[in-house]
């Protein structure tokens, strides 16, 4: 008899759990405590701090190689690069990354999902050696002076790490996809040693509700992602301004402008960017040799405004504490755009988020110094007008508000300046989104045909098919038999649909019994395939729900029939568009609420709703 790992005492007696039962139950209860999901947070943070440094070493010895700058500068701050230098080098970083890229797409040849898709369309799942690849040509890009930043690479790796450690241990859907926000937020806040951002930037952009279940966890991995930076640089805040910020009404006023143009700004520039990256696919030129011929136009970019180079850290710091003339603040605000629209155009990998805090600060430097020039007497302080354009350009292009309020909160330490960006990147963010409706991630899907708009969990609809929702009792007639026949079987008001199929059994139509009374009595008809309607869509039982309700809407029947194969056209079963309608608002119910504790928090998503527990039925049952 086998060795018994548990007995439970009942009236019968004592029953045997063989250990197969007893491991899976206690890995069950396991995954259901949430303090097993703050250690796995924990994990992650740590995962994600260590591979924020990996990541920021490698792009300095790349940098440290390609521009000869000291070990840990800021390509953007460093002087006395020459133009050759500046020219030859983004060329030939272009020629490596395509030739990189290349070999990638050869090895892996599929598109690398990233957080935000990940964790919208397929539950979380991302592929950790798909997202080294990814990485490593973004710290190229970069390493090579490509205008591009690295919170791309920071946000898929940690994101990834977090979702090979969520699947490992056999979470649900729902805590991968918190796994992974928790892997982004780590990341940024290493990032940037700014744990507040980093966790909202989880929650907007990858999870995409801030909800109470999620606050802790996430909370948790991005401080620990801090703190290992941290003990290993001691490093500080990477944007710090040391001077008090004092506001007047005429600056809010100012600022709700700057939103509005900061608005424009970034749609202009995701524009930009799209449209530069069709004309280089337009040109004649080989996919791998694309982002050397980019690398050529920025280096001639650069060659006046060295600034563009790289993600732009070191030109803000540049622009808070010394600032630049009114001239070069224009220049420097068309070259960033072109710039980046090069890069990423071209083919160099990496984001826009550093980018568009840099391009923000030129802005709002550029609006206060004209602000100074042309009306004196309102004493605009340039910092502050750097600071909102910084937020409100970031907000418009990265679309996740309330990071870049808390950038400012956690750089500054100031109130006054925080509710002034707060301002301005409001205004943007809403804009953004009237005139609009994307951001730089969501437009890209959208390009790809991805009806992505936010990191909210639709990928579920998508695995729910037709096969196990259809009732598989339909109504079939052939189209041979008399009307009489059809109304033996099928008297008036036993069904609203039969579907009327040849002598080889294959759908040829469909009709309604009802509608056969008034002319049963004539002489015109005499076979039910005389009355049928003309063949009507169907669906495959391998298609899902979003796919028949679309049907739905396009064949505008309430019911359709499913069918085995475009082939052979045998009916297997039918759906009715009241159950499909009905079973979707139950799953985006079950997905949007499933905690309780949540409703009505913390989160957008989750309103007051009531959830039923208990798997729905399917027609046939």
């Amino acid at each position: 008899m086998p060795k018994r790992v548990a007995e439970i005492a009942s009236d019968a007696g004592t029953e045997e759990i063989d250990p197969a039962t007893a491991t899976a139950r206690r890995d069950a209860r396991l995954r259901d405590s949430e303090l097993f999901l703050l250690v796995l947070a924990l994990a992650v943070g740590i995962a994600a701090g260590l591979g924020v440094v990996v990541i920021n070493l490698s792009l300095g010895l790349v940098r440290m190689l390609a521009f000869g700058v000291p070990f840990g500068s800021h390509l953007s701050e460093v002087p006395g690069i020459g133009p050759p230098r500046v020219v030859v080098v983004p060329i030939l970083g272009g020629l490596i990354v395509g030739l990189t890229a290349t070999i990638l797409r050869r090895w892996r040849p599929r598109e690398v999902v990233d957080a935000i898709e990940a964790n919208a369309l397929f539950g979380g799942r991302m592929s950790v050696s798909d997202s080294i690849g990814l990485v490593w040509v973004t710290i190229l890009s970069g390493g090579f002076g490509a205008s591009v930043g690295l919170e791309a690479a920071y946000t898929q790796l940690g994101a990834a790490m977090a979702s090979r450690i969520g699947r490992s241990v056999g979470l649900r859907r729902d805590d991968v996809r918190l796994l992974v926000g928790c892997g982004a937020a780590g990341a940024i806040a290493a990032a940037f040693n700014a744990p507040l951002s980093g966790s909202f930037y989880a929650f907007e952009l990858i999870i995409g509700s801030y909800t109470l279940q999620a606050l802790a966890p996430v909370g948790i991995s991005a401080l620990t992602a801090v703190l290992v930076v941290r003990a290993l640089f001691a490093s500080n805040p990477i944007f710090v301004v040391w001077h008090d910020i004092g506001l007047t009404p005429a600056d809010y006023l100012a600022f709700f402008g700057m939103g509005l143009a900061a608005a424009g700004l970034g749609i202009a520039t995701m524009k930009g960017v799209t449209s530069t990256e069709r004309l280089f696919r337009a040109q004649a030129v080989p996919r791998w040799a694309r982002p050397a011929l980019g690398g050529l136009i920025l280096g001639l970019v650069a060659v006046p405004f060295p600034q563009v180079l790289g993600s732009g850290h070191g030109g803000i710091l540049q622009d808070l504490h010394g600032g630049y003339d009114l001239w070069l603040l224009a220049g420097l605000v068309i070259a960033k755009i072109v710039g980046s629209a090069i890069s990423i155009g071209s083919g160099f990998r990496g984001g826009l988020f550093s980018s568009s805090l840099f391009l923000g600060a030129l802005f709002g430097s550029l609006i206060g110094g004209l602000v100074l020039q042309f009306a004196p007497h309102l004493a605009a302080d340039p910092t502050i007008y750097a600071l909102v354009g910084m937020g409100a350009v970031a907000a418009a292009i990265v679309g996740a508000p309330m990071t870049m309020i808390m950038l400012v909160l956690e750089t500054t330490g100031d109130f006054s300046a925080t509710i002034g960006v707060m301002v301005g990147v409001v205004t943007a963010s809403f804009a953004v989104r009237h005139w609009f409706g994307y951001s730089f991630a969501t437009w890209r899907f959208h390009l790809r045909g991805l009806t992505i708009r936010s990191p909210e969990d639709v990928g579920w609809i998508n695995e729910l098919l037709i096969g196990p929702m259809m009732r598989r009792d339909p109504a079939v007639i052939s189209a041979a038999l008399s009307l009489d026949e059809l109304h033996r079987r099928y008297p008036a008001g036993s069904t609203k649909q039969v579907f009327v199929v040849d002598d080889e059994g294959r759908l040829s139509g469909i009709l309604d019994p009802a509608e056969t009374h008034g002319v049963a009595e004539t002489d015109d008809p005499n076979t039910v395939g005389e009355l049928q309607a003309a063949p009507p869509s169907y669906l495959l039982p391998g298609e899902d729900l979003r796919t028949a309700l679309n049907r739905f809407s396009e064949a505008r029947q309430e019911t359709l029939p499913v069918i085995d194969n475009p082939e052979g056209r045998r009916v297997i079963g039918y759906l009715s568009e009241a159950y499909a309608l009905r079973r979707y608002a139950h799953e985006l119910e079950r997905h949007r609420g499933s905690r309780p504790d949540d409703a009505g928090i913390f989160s957008p998503a989750a309103g007051d709703v009531s959830v039923e527990t208990r798997e729905p039925r399917s027609e046939s049952e």
